[in-house]
């Protein structure tokens, strides 16, 4: 879109609005005299909806004469003098007009997109989100729009974002280009292409609205407030690759009135910092990246493939498979030992037992691998928080899939990845290099030993990481609330939600599920003045609810001011605030008088008459709701879980699936605290009952629930 004589941006930008509301206006009209007025119309998964619309205006759509109605409101942001502001309104206009187009391909439950298309993408995507774009795993967001000049020059921007942790979002011509070259797309390798229409950008933007009301607590209506936020905490930045049309630029408009940057490879129009001419495609990369003011962490590991957050939910199909180390079916362990720095020798890798190449192609083998390392700060505690970390270290490795921890590992090593020269001593490299730089602060010395070899697997697994594991496990089941000194805080989500705060206590760890008391220990070690605080805990205030008065002033500190007092142990009295990023939620079902759990990934209803999302929109945002709670899963199980109210006992619903992953952790509990076996064949699931709850009461008063005969709890 060259520029005309006499025509400036903002007429482009005016008769963009204009054209994609004309358009929008007719799909409405049409959609009413096809199915009524009284049509409901919604994008799946989500409590926010229409969450664009309802962002910026405070107003939810659920029928199509709603839609109509928003409309209107649209229309009376759509002013037309020659001013910033008027430009930035019309790109708002335009945002929203795609929303309501792309929400009519939903009308009657319709699956609109299909692979490798997403469209709308769910709360729990954006809840999942929330950890990496908090730590810095996922640096910033990309929208690529259109087609590239080549499909090697799409493939390769596409690709080197990925590279450095970047969350890829793609729509348009560029999706075909991915496709012809056979490049991996999808959720998993954070490559997400959206869908072909440019209205399809709008998926995007509604992550960034949904995480500010998620996280950011930003009360829905509040435009301004929501623009700041997404400027300031949200990423993300676009690159529009010519020709552009007039539709194109007012959406770009819209994107620069949210803080994000539009790079493009058209000579148009100039705004310094916001609409940025880069006629080099080679080098949209480094010029977004200084547009949004993105740092990327670089750790240089000697390993012939790339290394980055991106790659971490690549999953290696049998077909694609070199090789698979498979500790189900052969002896294998990983095991972090801590060492005197005499016994160190420094970036030593030591390879004990056949190299890939000597193996079949699809064969499954032995594997271990002792990461000793050696410290004046080196602690044994610590050792369990960086085995920890392996999983996300070598699921970065493009190419390399591993799962499990300890002795139950599995790694399977593709194809492409071997024939680029991968080698078991790079596991090594990757495992030191990471160790070294993230735990610099306690570790002077790390060197990495690989065994393949099966008998030494064998004998090392059974006289060495076993024992060690089992002398650990002892240790962790000592340590109680009442055995520690100290607990810590955990801020690293304030990025995103800035009044929260997690108090992180042996008993009940991070509610994002990823940080435990270990876990703060040694992240307070490493950065004293980072994310994880020493909070004392002399002052008791109230033992029933957990309640402390030098962890109410740590609260208020670490709020700025935004909470006054939490306790530990309690759903009802002074709970705890959620960010967003919580695994489960629990709230409470009065005919019961108990509470149902929902995890992040189940999206069914639950007899609290509210799906995941819906109960999640209730809780996050740094703000205490009494009745309801957000946490991790393995808080399910703890003996402080809901102390205050009765415990574990209060427990009447969860998702099958969530139940069978803490089954032998509630039952342990369940039994020490009450004498109860198999408790969890006392707690109902979706497969019994989903939203009723005379259904749940019933189930419960058959199995005996220890709830029915409890102190009412409302």
């Amino acid at each position: 879109m060259m520029e005309e004589k006499n025509v400036t941006l903002f007429d482009v930008i005016f008769k963009g609005n204009d054209a994609v509301y004309g358009l929008t206006e007719k799909a409405i009209d049409d959609a009413i005299a096809q199915y009524g007025a009284d049509k409901a119309v919604a994008f799946p998964d989500t409590a926010y909806s229409l969450p664009c619309y309802y962002g910026v205006t405070g107003t939810k759509v659920g029928n199509l004469g709603e839609l109509k109605t928003a409309l209107g409101v649209v229309k009376s942001l759509m002013t037309r003098n020659p001013r910033l502001n008027d430009a930035f309104m019309s790109g708002i206009a335009t945002a929203l007009c795609a929303e309501f187009i792309e929400v009519l391909k939903y009308v009657d439950n319709a699956a609109p997109y299909s692979e490798p298309c997403y469209g709308h993408l769910a709360d729990a995507v954006i809840r999942e989100l929330g950890v990496p774009l908090v730590t810095g795993d996922i640096p910033g967001v990309a929208v690529i729009l259109g087609a590239a000049p080549t499909a090697e020059e799409g493939v390769a921007l596409v690709k080197s974002y990925q590279a450095q942790g970047i969350l890829v979002t793609l729509v348009g011509g560029i999706i075909d280009q991915c496709e012809e070259l056979g490049y991996k797309t999808g959720a998993n390798v954070r490559v997400i292409p959206l869908g072909k229409d440019v209205t399809a950008v709008i998926h995007v933007v509604s992550v960034a609205v949904r995480a500010a009301l998620i996280f950011g607590n930003i009360t829905p209506g509040d435009s301004a407030g929501l623009m700041k936020y997404t400027m300031e905490r949200v990423p993300a930045f676009v690159n529009a690759f010519a020709p552009l049309d007039e539709v194109i630029v007012a959406a770009g408009a819209g994107a620069i009135a949210l803080g994000f940057p539009v790079i493009t490879n058209e000579e148009t129009f100039r705004v310094p910092k916001s609409l940025i001419v880069q006629p080099d495609v080679s080098k949209f990369n480094a010029t977004s990246l200084e547009a949004r003011d993105i740092k990327i962490k670089i750790t240089n590991i000697d390993i012939p493939v790339a290394f980055a957050s991106a790659f971490e939910g690549e999953i290696i199909r049998r077909g694609d498979m070199q090789v698979e180390f498979d500790g189900s079916r052969v002896d294998c362990f990983e095991l972090v030992h801590t060492k005197e720095l005499s016994e160190v020798e420094d970036h030593k890798i030591e390879v004990i037992g056949p190299d890939i190449d000597e193996f079949e192609v699809g064969s499954k083998h032995s594997i271990g691998y002792i990461v000793e390392v050696a410290g004046k700060s080196m602690q044994s505690d610590f050792e369990p928080v960086f085995e920890r970390k392996f999983h996300s270290y070598l699921n970065c490795v493009e190419g390399m899939m591993h799962t499990g921890q300890r002795d139950m590992i599995r790694i399977r090593i593709s194809k492409d990845t071997f024939n680029a020269g991968f080698r078991v001593k790079h596991i090594g490299e990757v495992l030191y290099a990471k160790v070294k730089s993230e735990f610099a602060a306690v570790v002077d010395k790390c060197q990495v030993k690989v065994i393949t070899d099966p008998e030494m697997c064998t004998k090392l697994r059974h006289e060495l990481a076993i024992p060690m594991f089992d002398k650990r496990d002892e240790r962790l089941t000592t340590l109680t609330d009442e055995g520690v000194d100290v607990y810590y805080s955990c801020i690293m989500c304030q990025a995103f939600s800035p009044s929260h705060v997690c108090v992180v206590t042996p008993e009940r760890l991070g509610l994002c599920g990823a940080v435990s008391w270990l876990d703060a220990k040694a992240t307070n070690e490493l950065d004293p003045q980072g994310p994880c605080q020493v909070i004392t805990k002399e002052k008791v205030i109230d033992e029933r609810i957990g309640e402390y008065e030098d962890v109410n002033e740590a609260v208020r500190k670490f709020s700025q001011g935004a909470l006054e007092d939490v306790s530990l142990y309690s759903i009802i009295e002074k709970p705890m605030t959620s960010c967003g990023c919580f695994e489960c939620i629990c709230g409470i079902e009065p005919l019961s008088n108990g509470v149902c759990i929902a995890n992040r990934e189940y999206a069914g209803m639950t007899p609290i008459g509210m799906t995941f999302s819906e109960l999640a929109s209730m809780t996050g945002g740094g703000v205490q709701t009494p009745g309801f709670m957000g946490h991790g899963k393995h808080f399910i199980s703890s003996k402080k879980f809901m102390k205050a109210e009765g415990g574990i006992a209060r427990i009447v619903w969860m998702p099958k699936d969530l139940k069978d992953q803490v089954a032998e952790r509630l039952n342990e509990s369940a039994k020490e605290l009450y004498g109860i076996d198999n408790f969890t064949d006392m707690i109902a699931d979706e497969t019994v009952v989903t939203e009723d709850p005379e259904a749940l009461l019933a189930f419960l008063t058959e199995k005996g629930h220890p709830a029915l005969e409890m102190e009412p709890m409302m």
